[in-house]
């Protein structure tokens, strides 16, 4: 049997449902020698602000048992650097490019939009509402329904591209961010990011990360993160891309099942680059085993 693994988000069409989360993969080069960035659903790239950015103090991240704390803090080229930079790269690809996009206040947002909307190889943006690493905007824009709405409504009328909000783990109830996030106009929300988190040297008494706190991620939150994706999916219609702690092709049908229509391979990206290669593979074999034609076939079909 043939198995169809294209999924679509709006105008976007994937190849297969498997992309990686932004911040894991650099914005392209520095894993085109390791995988085939042609056999990737989507390639999301680290987060893009308007000016050029250095992010936090060193050191940045802390590896805990069976995941990671990061606390990078958004560096980058700025808009116009990744247009210069990397775009002409990525266009060498026939995989679509998802833009991560931050901003320190809101109307950041809007400005990194204006500037790389016209760009042919950029295929959807990615909002980040939820980054625990930042001290401006991050987190502060995801964890208030009227602030996080109000983000999604500036870039919806910024652009007729798909836009995808980075929902944050850390608020009451999911489900009415999914909901807000389909209201405001999203074409797709991302579940989730890293979940904040602290680690402490014993011996110093100081923190391990520079910037006291940071995000964990791994598989420690892939139960959460599951969680979070069968909430949502029970408020809102539009498509999820669900990610923490995958590892296997078995967690990304998980998340299937749960809800989700696509997936990211994220802190596995930094251990064994190949990952997402054999996710794609597992799950085109799971179909193929239990008879399904679509990836669709499988999307929230958990049984409660």
């Amino acid at each position: 049997m043939s198995v169809d693994l294209k999924i679509k988000i709006g105008s976007m069409e994937m190849k297969n449902p498997v992309t990686v989360a932004s911040g894991t993969f650099g914005y392209g080069p520095e894993y085109a020698d390791l995988v085939d960035l042609n056999r990737l659903g989507a390639i999301t790239v680290k987060g893009i602000c308007p000016e050029a950015h250095v992010g936090n103090q060193t050191p940045r991240t802390f590896e805990t048992r069976g995941g990671m704390l990061n606390a990078i803090g958004l560096p980058g080229p700025g808009a116009k650097g990744f247009i210069e930079k990397y775009v002409p790269f990525l266009n060498q690809y026939d995989t679509p490019v998802i833009v991560n996009i931050w901003g320190k206040v809101m109307e950041d947002y809007g400005r990194v939009v204006d500037i790389m909307d016209d760009e042919d190889g950029i295929d959807a943006y990615e909002i980040n509402l939820s980054c625990p690493n930042v001290k401006e905007g991050g987190s502060a824009f995801g964890t208030d329904v009227a602030t996080f709405s109000k983000v999604i409504e500036l870039v919806r009328g910024k652009t007729d591209k798909p836009i995808i909000p980075k929902l944050a783990p850390n608020v009451p109830n999911i489900g009415s961010f999914a909901k807000a996030a389909e209201e405001a106009g999203a074409d797709a929300i991302a579940i989730m990011n890293t979940m904040p988190a602290m680690a402490i040297n014993i011996d110093t008494l100081e923190p391990e990360l520079a910037n006291k706190f940071g995000g964990l991620s791994g598989p420690p939150i892939k139960p959460i993160a599951i969680k979070l994706v069968f909430d949502a999916a029970q408020n809102c219609s539009i498509p999820i891309i669900g990610m923490g702690g995958i590892f296997e092709p078995e967690d990304a049908i998980e998340f299937l099942i749960a809800g989700a229509t696509a997936v990211a391979v994220g802190t596995a990206n930094f251990i064994d680059p190949t990952t997402i290669v054999r996710v794609i593979d597992g799950i085109e074999r799971y179909l193929e085993e239990k008879g399904h034609s679509s990836v669709y076939d499988i999307v929230g079909t958990v049984k409660v």
